[in-house]
């Protein structure tokens, strides 16, 4: 996490600005054709998570890694332990991954309804000791501030809580840097509540926030629901009920702004940085960027 600057010295506009300036991006396999408007708009170094929607796109996904790096970018492949039939197949999609130039992964459980094979949980995964016995050094876990209704649902809130402590004491007994990569939310409200209360059970990884870019509500609505996201959409959907602003854009400049106020003058929360996803399109992200930055 980067050393907090004086809050003081920062005007809200500054403070925006420079938390973005560690922001990280989501793209799927299929948006690596728009790699040349990645090495325009970003600066070399920056992470690039590829995210693994369908199972059958591994190969897509490690191709996206390769040139990620090739271009200059730090690669983050998502892996889904749902998505994995099991430790062979664990051991090949580490191994390619790691090749193709990633030292960084998202470990998660994923969101496919049922596992495809021997695993469901990201601890699993873990726990086979794979990731560094193939480089990586950095591992991200999920962090859900809103609560993740497909486990809470069946086992509660504090399993969630559980789970980052379990995660969290895994990495550090294995030498390993870890950070919390969140689901997207609308609102900075919720993250410091639910920061406060990890860093009172013990927990103190960095937290990467979820920020949706620039998109309609109509938009925003859907992965809204796709997604499971809670309390804070509520706002979004209220705007739907109006049809006139269905196809109206919504940009996360008060949400960055509070996420930024927390980051420099409430540092023990942890809150290292946004992590964007382009839910509206590059134009439309990069666009709004350029008027933030």
């Amino acid at each position: 996490m980067n050393a907090p600057l004086s809050p003081t010295s920062l005007t809200p506009k500054q403070a925006t600005a420079a938390f973005l300036k560690a922001a990280s991006l989501e793209i799927t396999p299929k948006q690596i054709e728009k790699l040349a408007v990645l090495k325009e708009q970003l600066q070399p170094g920056t992470q690039v998570f590829v995210a693994l929607i369908d199972a059958a796109d591994l190969a897509g996904q490690i191709e996206a890694v390769r040139q990620l790096k090739a271009a200059g970018f730090d690669p983050v492949p998502h892996v889904p332990a749902r998505f994995i039939r099991d430790e062979a197949d664990l051991r090949a999609r580490i191994k390619a991954l790691a090749e193709a130039g990633a030292t960084t992964m998202l470990v998660l459980g994923g969101g496919a309804a049922e596992p495809i094979g021997a695993y469901d949980a990201a601890i699993q995964l873990l726990q086979t000791g794979v990731f560094q016995a193939n480089g990586v050094t950095k591992i991200g876990i999920a962090g859900h501030p809103e609560g993740n209704p497909d486990i809470t649902k069946t086992k509660g809130e504090a399993v969630l809580l559980d789970a980052l402590k379990e995660k969290q004491a895994y990495l550090k007994a294995n030498g390993l840097q870890g950070f919390i990569a969140t689901q997207f939310l609308f609102e900075a409200e919720p993250v410091a509540d639910w920061a406060k209360t990890l860093r009172a059970a013990g927990i103190d990884l960095p937290i990467h926030v979820g920020v949706p870019g620039p998109a309609t509500i109509k938009t925003l609505v859907k992965y809204a629901a796709m997604c499971g996201v809670g309390n804070s959409a509520r706002f979004i959907r209220k705007q739907a009920l109006n049809i006139t602003k269905l196809l109206s854009v919504n940009t996360p400049d008060d949400f960055v702004a509070g996420l930024a106020e927390l980051h420099y003058a409430r540092p023990e929360l942890g809150i290292a940085a946004p992590h964007l996803y382009p839910f509206g399109g590059f134009d439309k992200l990069f666009g709004w960027l350029g008027t933030v930055k």
